[in-house]
C-alpha cells in the first residue's frame, strides 16, 4: 500500500511539472528548453517538499511509538515492583508459618519418640511373657496347649463349617484335638514293612480321618479357608499325625491311594461348606506321586466332573516337591489348572521363590512359617526382605499365608509385614470332620481311589449331592447351632476377661 501511494504521488508531481512546462511553452511563448527547465525545477521542488513532509510524518509516528513504549515500560515497572512486594510479603508469611510449625512439631516429635519407646518396652514385655508361657507349656503335652489358650470367636467356627465340624466345647471340657499326634507309639515294635502294611490296611478300611484347621484373615480373624489334614486312627484309638506316617506311606507307594481318598473326602466337605457360604475354600494336600502315577487320569476325570467347585478347592504341594517337579508333573498341573483348580505351596524352608513362574503354573497361595517371615529361624539368603514379600507376591496375584502362629506378638509383627492371612494354634487347632459329614463316603466309596468309588463319584460328578447327605447336613447343622453359638460366646467372654 505504501509503495502504491508513493508511485501515485510521484506520478502526480510529474504530471504537474509537465503541465506547467506545456503551459509556458504554448501560452507564454517560452522555448522548449526553458519550459523543460522550469518543469524540472518544479518537479525537484515538489520532490524535496514530499521528502521533508514524509520525514516529519515518520518522526511524529516514531515519537508517538516511543511515548507509548515509555508509558508501557512505566506500567511494567510498577507491576514488577508490586510483584516484588507481594513475593516479599509471601516469603515473610512462609517463614513465619515454618517457625510456627517447627515450634508446634517439636513437642509432638518428643511425644512420638516417647510413645515409640513405650511401645518398644511393651513389645519386649509381651515377648518375654510369651517366652515364659512357652517355656511353661513345653513341659506339658502338645494337646493341652490348644486347650489352655482361649480361641478367638472369629476363628473358632464359621457358619459354613457347622455342618462338618463338631461344636466347640467350653475351655474346661475341651478335649485334646490330636491325642497322641506327636507319638508313634501306635506302631509299637512293628518293623518298616509291617507299618506300611498297617497304613495300607488303614487306607482300605478308611481309618484315615480328616481334620480341618481354619485360615483366617488378619487382623479381622474371619475364617476364609480351611486346610484338610489326614490323621491315622490307630488300633488303640490314638491319632497319628501325617508327619509320622507319611514317610512310611511314601516308602510303600501308598501316597496316590491316600490322596485319592483325601480328594474324594475334600470334594464332599467342600460341597457341604458351600451350602451356607459360597466364599469359603478348602486346601487339600497332594503328593507329586499322585501327578505321575497311573491313577492320575482317573483322578483328573473325577475332578473334571466336579469342576463346578474348582474355585473353592486348592491343591497344596510342599516347596521341595515343587522344586523337584519335572515335565510330567508340570503337564499334570496344567491339566488341573485348565479345569479351574488353583495351587498352593507350603513347608517353605527359605524365601527364594519366583512369583512369575509360580503364577504361570497356577499357584495362587504361598504358606510360609511365621518364624521364617520374621527372621527368627535360620534360613538361606534371599534377594528380598521378608517385609516386602507380601507386596511382591500380590503384584503377581499370589496371597501370602503365615502359618504356625502361636502368639499374639507374632500377629502384631506380621501385620507390619502386610500379611493378610494367618493359620496356627492361636486361632484354632485342627479339628476332626463330623462323622455324619463323611457318612456318604464310608457307605458308598468302598475304597480309596476315585475310580473305584463309582456310586459316590457318579453322585458328585452330576453336581448334586445325595438327598440323604443333604438331610444329614441339615440335621447336623440344626442340632449343633445352639451349642456352637454358646461355645463361641463363652470363648469370646473368656478372651475379653483375659484382655
Amino acid at each position: 500500500m505504501v509503495r502504491i501511494s508513493a508511485v501515485f504521488i510521484a506520478f502526480c508531481m510529474v504530471l504537474i511539472a509537465g503541465s506547467l512546462g506545456v503551459v509556458l511553452y504554448l501560452r507564454f511563448g517560452f522555448t522548449g528548453a526553458e519550459s523543460a527547465l522550469v518543469a524540472l525545477c518544479l518537479l525537484t521542488a515538489l520532490a524535496v517538499y514530499n521528502a521533508i513532509s514524509a520525514r516529519q510524518r515518520d518522526r511524529s509516528e516514531v515519537s508517538d511509538q516511543v511515548s507509548d513504549i515509555a508509558r508501557g515500560s512505566a506500567d511494567l515497572a510498577r507491576q514488577v515492583a508490586e510483584l516484588g512486594r507481594r513475593v516479599g510479603a509471601m516469603e515473610s508469611r512462609v517463614d513465619t508459618a515454618l517457625e510456627r510449625a517447627m515450634t508446634t512439631a517439636q513437642p509432638l516429635a518428643s511425644e512420638i519418640e516417647e510413645l515409640s519407646r513405650l511401645v518398644k518396652q511393651l513389645a519386649d514385655s509381651v515377648a518375654a511373657h510369651d517366652a515364659a508361657l512357652a517355656e511353661v507349656r513345653s513341659n506339658d503335652r502338645p494337646s493341652r496347649l490348644a486347650a489352655a489358650e482361649p480361641m478367638p470367636p472369629a476363628a473358632a467356627v464359621s457358619p459354613a463349617a457347622s455342618a462338618v465340624l463338631p461344636p466347640m466345647p467350653a475351655a474346661a471340657s475341651l478335649a485334646p484335638p490330636m491325642r497322641g499326634e506327636r507319638k508313634v507309639a501306635a506302631f509299637g515294635g512293628l518293623d518298616k514293612d509291617s507299618i506300611i502294611a498297617f497304613i495300607g490296611a488303614a487306607i482300605e478300611s478308611q481309618r484315615i480321618e480328616l481334620y480341618l484347621q481354619p485360615i483366617v484373615t488378619l487382623p479381622q480373624r474371619k475364617v476364609r479357608y480351611y486346610e484338610a489334614m489326614s490323621r491315622l486312627k490307630a488300633g488303640n484309638g490314638e491319632i497319628v499325625a501325617a508327619a509320622d506316617f507319611l514317610p512310611y506311606a511314601e516308602a510303600g507307594s501308598l501316597l496316590p491311594k491316600l490322596d485319592d481318598l483325601s480328594v474324594l473326602r475334600c470334594v464332599q466337605v467342600v460341597r457341604r461348606l458351600l451350602v451356607k457360604n459360597r466364599d469359603i475354600g478348602l486346601f487339600c494336600n497332594l503328593a507329586s506321586a499322585s501327578l505321575t502315577g497311573g491313577g492320575f487320569p482317573q483322578l483328573l476325570e473325577f475332578l473334571d466332573a466336579n469342576r463346578a467347585i474348582a474355585s473353592s478347592l486348592v491343591f497344596e504341594f510342599p516347596q521341595s516337591a515343587v522344586r523337584a517337579m519335572g515335565p510330567i508333573e508340570h503337564e499334570s498341573l496344567a491339566a488341573l489348572a485348565e479345569r479351574g483348580f488353583r495351587f498352593s505351596m507350603d513347608n517353605l524352608s527359605d524365601l527364594r521363590v519366583d512369583p512369575r513362574e509360580l503364577t504361570e503354573r497356577g499357584f495362587r497361595f504361598i504358606k510360609a512359617p511365621a518364624m521364617l517371615l520374621l527372621n527368627r529361624v535360620s534360613a538361606a539368603s534371599t534377594d528380598i526382605h521378608p517385609a516386602d514379600l507380601s507386596d511382591l507376591l500380590g503384584r503377581f496375584g499370589i496371597d501370602l499365608i503365615a502359618e504356625r502362629i502361636e502368639s499374639e506378638s507374632t500377629v502384631v509383627d506380621l501385620l507390619d509385614y502386610d500379611v493378610r492371612f494367618g493359620q496356627g494354634f492361636l486361632f484354632s487347632p485342627p479339628r476332626p470332620v463330623r462323622a455324619e459329614a463323611l457318612h456318604g463316603l464310608a457307605g458308598d466309596s468302598g475304597g480309596a481311589e476315585p475310580a473305584k468309588a463309582e456310586p459316590a463319584k457318579g453322585d458328585l460328578a452330576r453336581g448334586n449331592p445325595a438327598e440323604q447327605d443333604r438331610r444329614q447336613v441339615a440335621a447336623a447343622a440344626s442340632e449343633t447351632a445352639a451349642t456352637v453359638q454358646s461355645g463361641v460366646l463363652a470363648q469370646f467372654a473368656r478372651a475379653g476377661g483375659r484382655g
